[in-house]
């Protein structure tokens, strides 16, 4: 696919996405690289043009440049929007352990620091913050507590692969270094993969997870 129609293909899927106002959003490409521009009037429509783009067949990589530019009667006060994440963080069941999390608050830009026990709170945390308007952006500095005990690790994932239907648990190797997990075998399709991978990440503790895992399809047979 040319740069030229991918770009257009860009602009009109972020112009057929509702939940977005594209009307100042700039595209260029080069070779399948995407730069977006421009600026959007809140945090939500930043994530989402960007997402947006991602689905686009032929895009091989983005750099998001969007500003996100308030509208007056938007603007929210810092210490206001910093209660706000507080409060979001406590009514969020995922988020267990909110004393360890620290909020900062600059601009609307909010900054999340700190530690949680599971790979999926961490994203808990900043997924139930994206929802609250006035904020500018978010880093998010959360660190997954270690847990060391290799064997635990290693023996929940495997538990969890034979739980699942889906997935021959027998096909998949799982090494376990300090907090970081290894995925080798082989898959039948990419499902299984992200299922694999999905199942590996719910550990608790775990820090980094590295799929090389290969799919192999199923062989059809022939009538003779």
């Amino acid at each position: 696919m040319s740069d030229i129609r991918l770009r257009q293909d860009i602009l009109d899927e972020l112009e057929y996405e509702p939940s977005i106002d594209a009307a100042n959003i700039g595209v260029t490409v080069e070779d399948g690289v995407v730069t977006l521009t421009g600026h959007v009037h809140s945090f939500a429509e930043k994530h989402t043009a960007e997402r947006v783009a991602q689905r686009v067949k032929g895009v091989r990589a983005i750099a998001e440049e969007i500003e996100v530019r308030l509208p007056e009667n938007k603007k929210t006060a810092d210490d206001e929007i910093a209660s706000r994440v507080v409060k979001i963080l406590a009514w969020g069941a995922a988020i267990a352990e909110l004393k360890d999390i620290q909020v900062k608050v600059e601009n609307g830009y909010v900054t999340l620091a700190g530690t949680v026990d599971f790979y999926f709170q961490r994203n808990a945390a900043e997924s139930l913050v994206r929802r609250l308007t006035g904020i500018t952006g978010i880093d998010n500095r959360l660190r997954i507590r270690p847990m060391m005990d290799a064997l635990d690790i290693r023996h929940g994932i495997r538990e969890a692969l034979k739980r699942n239907a889906e997935i021959e648990a027998e096909n998949i190797d799982i090494e376990v270094s300090g907090s970081h997990v290894s995925l080798r075998g082989k898959v039948q399709s990419r499902y299984e993969r992200t299922v694999a991978e999905r199942a590996a990440w719910s550990a608790r503790g775990v820090t980094a997870v590295e799929d090389h895992l290969t799919i192999e399809e199923p062989q059809r047979h022939r009538n003779a």
